[in-house]
């Protein structure tokens, strides 16, 4: 498979209609979807290897699966903030979304910028890459420091009323990730949960009342603690 025709015709003959109704259900856009499920999209990827060439004819394609797989062999050393943009505003699906800003955009020079950027964007996509960011990149940058991420707090309370689900959920996930990355963190997090929980939108309350559970969690403080003292 050395050409983007050749995976494509791949990833026809793996399709699952069956699969495309089921990912339907949990809100995945089933438009241009094959139903091939991601561990056979990261086979493939696994032999391809990093190829950002590939990476850009896989996603003109269109095909819900060929742009997770795009996602999976570019090389974020290539990849340049006009794509991320460009990229980013072809989003249509919320798995395509955060599958691809967790294996590529959070890996770019670009990807603190564009959380900030992206979050204050009225596209319901945009936006969530922004707040999907944020989450990435409390897991992936082990080098960023507590100070770099607690200036993404004000951005969470600001955008808590979006009553948008693919919105309201990457909020939710930024604010718990950011949270649970050291004890200082979680308990600026747990904070910031208990302001919003006193806004006046549903989508405040879900985000917080969420957030606090597990925040506040025995499993989490045990493992934060534990981190502290090792």
């Amino acid at each position: 498979m050395n050409s983007a025709q050749d995976i494509v015709k791949k990833l026809k003959s793996l399709a699952n209609p069956k699969n495309v109704a089921g990912m339907a259900r949990f809100g995945i856009n089933p438009k241009g979807t094959l139903g091939v499920s991601i561990p056979e999209i990261r086979n493939i990827a696994k032999g391809i290897g990093k190829n950002h060439g590939l990476a850009i004819e896989l996603w003109e394609s269109g095909i819900h699966e060929a742009r997770l797989l795009a996602g999976f062999i570019d090389d974020p050393k290539l990849v340049t903030e006009k794509q991320i943009d460009q990229w980013t505003a072809d989003f249509d699906s919320w798995d395509v979304c955060d599958q691809v800003v967790s294996n590529l955009f959070d890996k770019t020079p670009f990807a603190w910028k564009k959380a900030f950027e992206f979050s204050k964007n009225s596209k319901e996509f945009v936006k969530r890459t922004g707040f999907v960011l944020m989450a990435a990149l409390s897991v992936h940058d082990k080098k960023a420091k507590d100070q770099d991420f607690l200036k993404f707090f004000p951005i969470v309370k600001r955008e808590a009323t979006d009553e948008r689900n693919f919105v309201k959920k990457a909020v939710n996930w930024a604010l718990r990730q950011i949270g649970k990355r050291n004890l200082r963190l979680n308990k600026e997090a747990i904070k910031t949960a208990e302001v919003i929980k006193k806004i006046d939108s549903k989508a405040a309350r879900w985000i917080s009342s969420n957030a606090l559970v597990e925040l506040k969690s025995s499993q989490v403080q045990k493992r934060l603690i534990s981190r502290s003292q090792a």
